[in-house]
């Protein structure tokens, strides 16, 4: 077969895509090339159901060092574990693929996109998509594609399409989006304090411009001639399910029991009654919300649950803070550090330091369950990343706020929301550890119930709210605007009307909850905690960082030893004493500064006498710097002998007469006494 080839012009980017000559045997493959980020994108799906109630789709995203023209570091020189970038890129590719297949397909479905080439002014994450939505168009599978994506920056009060790295970093605004020809899926997205209209400005403009990317695609799969695999979903047993609703329905309404006397007799299979069971559930809270406006708590569709707050809540740490949300709780711990403290990210694109960390935890405890505790899962490393995203945008920078800082929310109970209740306990920790952040931050998830045209936005929605729902939708902001958004669609997309109603709830439910937090801290501690370090901060002449670090590095190892601080310095000669005692944080200052003072005319210094002359003694008056002082200068009384008057580690006081040309220092004593 010959390879199927298209190309199409994606704002700045030229796109190719190709299928039909590598990796044949896959039920769908596209090389996707954007200006020399290449990725292949593979997709293979089971014939047969898997047996389960779920649909069992499996997305990894990776990317491999050669694509760099690297050699992978460690001791089997080769890629190890997931890093957070390829774990996000795989949810980021899942979330709005995942709702396009048909309800009730269980087929086992993995997608595999694999970094082969990289150029780092086009990051992969989008190119990933569009050739996942590719091969899936091709592979024939019942797939209700395709799906366009696109990244969307804002500055200058202009919408910038798929910016580059360097136009991200100017940007106010860095926002993803993916969605099909009618309708958007997803949103991922970070911002500095925009409006509610800019967002949804942003989320409209991306929507408008992937549909490029959707014809393109759609024209691919068509040349391609890909059929589509017939797949009609199980029927409901339907005397089953009559027996069901007349046995159980009035019970549910009340507590989500299963009526067990239908399996008493074992003529139906426990699962085919507890899927009509929970498809009553489903029925029932949503015509109740839509029809009579009740929540399956009692409350209104905008009420925020009850929240108390509780800060300075651990002894011996920098900052801490307890949020508790309804049934949702988080335990938030702040930490700072010293730049050495930074986390090292291993980047495809290049390596770079982190001074901001935020980690979520999710142990199985918080749902009154028992499981396994170990490494990040997906779910967590996704929502330390929204938290972390709402957080950012009120940091002080390294110059403001020299100190590297992490966070860790333990999420210690749930039932909704575990990510927005770490937002607000991450802000309440930071301001509890003195870190001068520009405002608090909140964060409150909404959700959706969609029938035909008739719809309602729930404010902070709880899990059974959640599973029942057709949106999952949390917005992070401050008093002055959104700081993070992220949106995921269970159905095939939803309207600019729902989208502004669920922004402008969302806007009260956070000014409510920021209400709520202020009554407990509103404002930054002035005093950081005994146990935290402190920083000083100050510049030095570049030429002099030798002097200070020392022969293999003796001189700084030295102050460090003497003082108990710890010293950082820039090749810019920027330097950060940190101590947790400031006095001692002060004497390495005080050292480091003698060490690259300049000798100066008419200065009295404090030297100690190092070797004596027969015309006069050398005197050290700074780190390494020496000066003599004659033997006509030691007094106004004539001396006929240095060693008369002067010892080797004596200390005495001098006065710098004169710097010659060749940098000699001349010192007087007798010029000490006269003044």
């Amino acid at each position: 077969m010959n390879p199927i080839r298209k190309e199409f012009q994606y704002g700045d980017r030229l796109v190719k895509l190709e299928t039909g000559e590598i990796a044949r045997q896959a039920d769908g493959a596209v090389m996707i090339d954007v200006d020399g980020t290449t990725l292949l994108v593979t997709v293979v799906g089971k014939k047969q159901a898997s047996g389960g109630d779920f649909f069992p789709l499996t997305v990894n995203y990776q990317e491999k060092a050669y694509a760099a023209g690297k050699i992978p570091g460690g001791f089997f020189k080769r890629e190890g574990r997931p890093s957070e970038k390829e774990t996000l890129t795989s949810r980021l590719i899942d979330r709005p693929i995942r709702p396009l297949f048909p309800e009730g397909y269980t087929n086992e479905v993995q997608i595999i996109a694999t970094v082969v080439s990289l150029n780092p002014e086009v990051d992969p994450e989008i190119p990933a998509l569009l050739g996942a939505s590719a091969a899936l168009a091709v592979s024939g599978l019942p797939f209700n594609g395709p799906v366009g994506a696109a990244t969307v920056g804002y500055k200058d009060g202009e919408y910038i399409l798929n910016p580059t790295p360097a136009a991200l970093k100017e940007s106010q605004l860095e926002l993803v989006v993916a969605g099909t020809a009618h309708a958007v899926l997803m949103v991922e997205s970070e911002a500095d304090n925009l409006s509610e209209e800019v967002m949804l400005g942003a989320v409209l403009f991306g929507h408008q411009q992937m549909q490029v990317a959707i014809n393109a695609i759609n024209e691919f799969a068509a040349a391609a001639g890909a059929g589509v695999v017939e797949w009609v979903a199980p029927e409901v047993n339907a005397e089953l399910k009559k027996l069901v609703t007349a046995e159980v329905e009035a019970g549910i309404k009340a507590a989500y029991q299963v009526a067990e006397k239908l399996v008493a007799n074992g003529e139906y299979a426990e699962s085919d009654i507890r899927g009509i069971i929970e498809h009553l559930e489903y029925s029932i809270v949503r015509n109740a919300i839509l029809n009579e406006g009740k929540r399956i708590d009692g409350r209104a569709l905008d009420k925020i649950r009850p929240i108390t707050v509780r800060t300075g809540v651990l002894p011996r740490t920098h900052g801490s803070a307890l949020f508790t949300r309804g049934e949702t709780q988080a335990l938030v711990v702040a930490t700072l550090g010293t730049q050495r403290d930074a986390q090292i990210i291993d980047a495809l694109a290049g390596e770079y330091k982190e001074p901001f960390m935020l980690h979520y935890n999710f142990p199985p405890y918080s749902v009154g369950e028992t499981g396994f505790v170990g490494s990040p899962k997906r779910r967590e490393i996704g929502h330390g990343r929204l938290a972390k995203r709402g957080v950012a945008a009120v940091l002080p920078n390294m110059e403001e706020f020299p100190y590297t800082i992490r966070v860790v929310s333990e999420v210690t109970e749930s039932n909704g929301s575990s990510s927005m209740a770490s937002v607000c306990g991450s802000s309440l920790a930071l301001m509890d550890a003195g870190v001068p952040i520009k405002s608090p931050v909140a964060g409150i998830a909404m959700g959706l119930i969609k029938e035909g045209d008739s719809f309602a936005v729930l404010s902070d929605i709880m899990g059974d709210e959640d599973h029942l729902g057709d949106m999952d939708f949390k917005v992070a902001g401050s008093v002055d605007g959104i700081t993070a958004l992220q949106m995921d669609i269970k159905i095939d997309g939803i309207t600019a009307e729902i989208m502004k109603s669920a922004l402008d709830q969302a806007k009260h439910g956070r000014l409510h909850i920021l209400g709520e937090m202020n009554k407990a801290l509103s404002t930054t501690r002035e005093e950081m905690s005994d146990f935290a370090p402190r920083i000083i901060t100050f510049k030095i002449d570049p030429s002099k960082i030798r002097e200070v670090i020392g022969k293999g590095g003796a001189t700084i190892r030295s102050i460090t030893e003497q003082t108990g601080a710890s010293v950082d310095l820039t090749d810019d000669g920027v330097v950060k004493v940190a101590s947790v005692d400031k006095a001692a944080g002060e004497e390495a200052r005080r050292m480091i500064e003698e060490i690259t003072a300049e000798v100066e005319v008419g200065k009295v210094y404090e030297g100690k006498v190092v070797r004596l002359m027969d015309f006069g003694a050398f005197v050290t008056i700074l780190p390494g710097k020496d000066g003599l002082v004659h033997i006509s200068q030691i007094s106004d009384e004539r001396v006929d002998k240095v060693s008369d008057r002067l010892n080797e580690g004596d200390v005495v006081k001098v006065k710098v007469l004169e710097i010659d040309r060749q940098g000699r220092v001349r010192l007087s004593m007798k010029e000490v006494e006269v003044e």
